[in-house]
């Protein structure tokens, strides 16, 4: 077997599905956050499943999101299922156009939802605090530093925000300021990188397709939007976000 090839299970260790295919040591939070799905959102939208189930799902929007545990985006659009088809990775890149023999994750699913589901939209959504352009910012910002992961998977991932960097320019202090800088550059630059698959450029050009870069902090849960006439990110009803963090919490 060469490296390439993908390692299948042996038949002897492969477990059926059934009571004893659960095993003690599976995260207690998860098995709690299963039970209150079953007394709660499962009844309340079962016949969304079913119907999910038998015709398939039909969402109108795929999100290119952060693989981060605090950016959900189900919860941050207070989407159900099969409303939004979502991919996650680290630091939200969408690598260009590049067909060949290696394994690509993000654009498999980008193509599945652009030719498979016909998606109408397509979101590229950063967010603040983002751990992996950090550590990029901070790796260029101190050449002291032990590289970032050179020889394993995260190190060349994160090679494809470098023309984002180039645009932004070197880093400076404070870092926090910076690496929020250079997320923002980063969802323009997966923008322009979308546009490189064919699929996606003669949709967007005939009106079938409209790509969107949106930025969420997660600190107070603004929303920003990607206005390519202004270059800017403007935030989303700024109004009903004032009022939210004015009421009282208790």
């Amino acid at each position: 077997m060469t490296q390439d090839q993908p390692q299948s299970l042996p038949a002897d260790k492969i477990v059926p599905a059934g009571p004893a295919a659960v095993t003690t040591d599976f995260p207690d939070a998860l098995v709690v956050g299963y039970q209150a799905f079953l007394q709660g959102r499962l009844p309340a939208e079962q016949e969304r499943f079913r119907t999910l189930a038998e015709k398939g799902q039909k969402p109108k929007v795929l999100l290119i999101g952060c693989c981060d545990s605090r950016v959900s985006p189900e919860v941050i659009f207070d989407a159900g299922p099969g409303e939004i088809f979502v991919v996650r990775n680290v630091a939200n890149l969408v690598p260009p156009y590049a067909p060949n023999d290696d394994y690509h994750g993000t654009s498999a699913a980008l193509e599945f939802a652009v030719m498979g589901l016909r998606v109408e939209h397509i979101v590229v959504m950063g967010h603040g605090q983002c751990g992996g352009v950090k550590a990029y910012a901070e790796n260029e910002l101190d050449p002291y530093q032990r590289p970032l992961s050179p020889g394993d998977f995260i190190g060349g991932w994160m090679k494809l925000i470098q023309p984002a960097a180039d645009s932004v320019g070197p880093p400076s202090e404070p870092i926090g300021d910076y690496v929020e800088k250079l997320g923002k550059a980063s969802v323009v630059q997966s923008l322009m990188n979308l546009r490189t698959f064919p699929c996606v450029k003669t949709l967007e050009e005939r009106g079938r397709l409209h790509l969107h870069g949106a930025w969420f902090a997660v600190m107070d849960g603004r929303l920003s939007v990607y206005s390519a006439a202004t270059q800017m990110f403007s935030p989303v009803a700024p109004d009903m976000h004032a009022a939210a963090f004015a009421t009282p919490r208790f």
